[in-house]
């Protein structure tokens, strides 16, 4: 336990020594030499010579008089800031005993539940600070209680300790901050949502020392403080923690977990960097009602970046509530650009598919210099959303398309052949099945052209290489990891120490997206109006291929990646 308590409790004396100084004139009704050492007592404490004022106070506690319960208090007083916790509860309880009505008893009830406090008894301190009724002593104790509780690394012990004293609010946050900096087990991330829910979030960083929380520990703030000198985060995905059943490997929720889990690593990186995030997580799914709650929520306001919510109802709640506080909001995996269209504040960390077609054409026109094309796409809404751009573009700028067409299992369709073969070939498809079929089928009718395919398209851990090794085979591939990355080694063996298992794609996105958005709060000390704040450089050690917000509110690079025998390249440069 650290000690550093007792220049808070200094400081807390003295103005015990004025309140009580001038009460004592009248009650002294004792001897000349009784008063004397009474002075001498209380000038010793103000010099911090307490093993004087202890022997002049000694005297002074054995009768019944009026200075008695005085001399007791200081004479505990005395004994606190020499470390000496025992007695100083010892001559307190003596002094309840002896003079259980005296008018300064809440004093009392606070220095000894400190004692109790330093000795790591919270459940004993937390008895004695329920029992103070002076409202003037509410925001001394409430800094008290955020100093030691923040001091418990025990996460079970501080559970307990809330279960028992479940209105108190300082233990509750002191929990959620435990909860959120240490622990991801659905049980925990629940019971911190509940509390986060009653009571708010943390106000402030945990304290370095006892003096530090005298000064500054603050329970709720009246404004938004953008100047703190340290970052809350919310994340609101559908964690789904009812639904979780640890035996279970397929988890719908797995990917908001890993999600969550990457910004966890990204949290300690920021850290290392001088840059404090406090992560904040809420269950929100498809639930309008649990995101009205969390808006209507006067400490909701204390964050600086919201992330999520994943759903389209209830992202729309968060990001009028965004707008009306001026707090960044990201949608981690989303492509549509329908989430951002007319919102300042609210950003997609992923490219639109309208921007992936965007870039995706501008780097077909330098495969070829015949302007026809062939589109390919798949069952699902998103592959004919992402043709569809595609073919809007390509006629945008000049192309003529000759073969717009969906196609499953079947390739039998399709009517590209070395006669009719366009400048390039597109294919949208999220069967991993469609990609290798389509490159048989153009092996077998001779077909020599550019492929430029979605990385959903192909499956990565069952497809051999030589699938790849097509000369003019293309990949859109927005969440590609390049494993020769610096950090991307260290970030998968920390990743596995922590979660044995092996990081996925959305465990690094977690991981850039956080540290992106950290870093440009902390540039920009939390005032982030605009995209022009957002900026990235090679060099910030990202494990993914970065961000780029200098045209619009989502993330303008789009990855073309290239297999070139061993490993995948990226093979665009815009």
């Amino acid at each position: 336990m650290n000690r550093n308590f007792a220049s808070h409790a200094g400081l807390k004396s003295c103005r015990f020594v004025f309140l009580l100084w001038a009460t004592v004139q009248v009650a002294m009704a004792q001897s000349d030499n009784a008063e004397r050492r009474y002075q001498y007592a209380v000038r010793f404490i103000q010099q911090k010579e307490y093993v004087k004022a202890k022997a002049e106070l000694k005297p002074l506690t054995e009768g019944r008089t009026g200075i008695a319960p005085y001399a007791h208090y200081y004479h505990a007083l005395a004994d606190f800031n020499l470390k000496r916790f025992s007695e100083s509860r010892m001559m307190l309880k003596q002094l309840i005993d002896r003079f259980p009505n005296w008018k300064k008893m809440d004093d009392v009830y606070y220095l000894l539940g400190a004692a109790y406090f330093e000795n790591g008894q919270f459940e004993e301190g937390l008895e004695n600070m329920t029992r103070i009724g002076d409202p003037n002593l509410k925001q001394d104790v409430s800094k008290l209680e955020t100093y030691y509780f923040s001091q418990i690394n025990d996460l079970n012990r501080l559970k307990v300790m809330q279960k028992e004293f479940s209105n108190n609010r300082e233990l509750a946050l002191a929990l959620i901050d435990q909860i959120q900096r240490t622990s991801t087990a659905p049980a925990d991330l629940e019971l911190s949502d509940r509390l986060t829910n009653r009571f708010g979030i943390p106000a402030i960083p945990r304290p370095a020392s006892a003096e530090t929380a005298a000064n500054s520990a603050t329970v709720t703030k009246p404004e938004k403080n953008r100047n703190k000198g340290y970052f809350n985060v919310a994340v609101m995905f559908p964690f789904r923690l009812n639904e979780i059943n640890p035996d279970d490997r397929a988890r719908s929720n797995q990917y908001a977990l890993d999600l969550y889990n990457g910004m966890k690593l990204a949290k300690t990186k920021l850290q290392s960097e001088g840059i404090t995030v406090n992560l904040f997580a809420y269950d929100v799914d498809n639930d309008v009602s649990k995101m009205t709650t969390l808006v209507n929520n006067p400490g909701f306001i204390q964050n600086d970046l919201l992330i999520g919510p994943l759903y389209a109802e209830p992202n729309r709640l968060a990001t009028e509530f965004a707008n009306q506080n001026n707090i960044l909001l990201v949608n981690p995996i989303s492509t549509s650009s329908e989430l951002i269209a007319n919102q300042p504040l609210a950003f997609l960390a992923s490219p639109s598919l309208n921007q992936q077609a965007v870039k995706t054409v501008a780097f077909a026109r330098t495969l070829s210099t015949l302007k026809k094309a062939t589109i390919y796409f798949g069952n699902s809404r998103k592959d004919s959303t992402l043709a569809a751009l595609y073919q809007a573009e390509l006629k945008r700028i000049g192309f003529s398309v000759v073969e717009f067409r969906k196609i499953g299992a079947d390739l039998e369709t399709v009517k590209v052949s070395e006669v009719s073969k366009p400048g390039h070939i597109f294919l949208a498809s999220s069967d991993e099945n469609t990609g290798p079929k389509l490159l048989r089928l153009l092996a077998q009718r001779k077909v020599e052209v550019p492929v430029i395919a979605t990385s959903s398209a192909f499956d990565f851990d069952k497809n051999p290489l030589s699938v790849f090794t097509k000369s003019d085979l293309y990949l859109v591939y927005p969440e590609f990891v390049d494993q020769q990355r610096p950090g991307s080694e260290e970030f998968e063996e920390q990743y596995l120490e922590q979660r044995n298992i092996i990081p996925s794609t959305y465990a690094y996105q977690g991981y850039d997206l956080l540290l992106f958005f950290g870093r440009a709060l902390a540039r920009n000390r939390g005032q982030i109006t605009n995209r022009a704040q957002l900026k990235t450089t090679p060099e910030e050690g990202y494990l993914l291929s970065g961000y780029d917000y200098s045209g619009s509110n989502e993330n303008q690079v789009v990855p073309i990646v290239k297999f070139d025998g061993t490993r995948f390249l990226i093979a665009n440069t815009f």
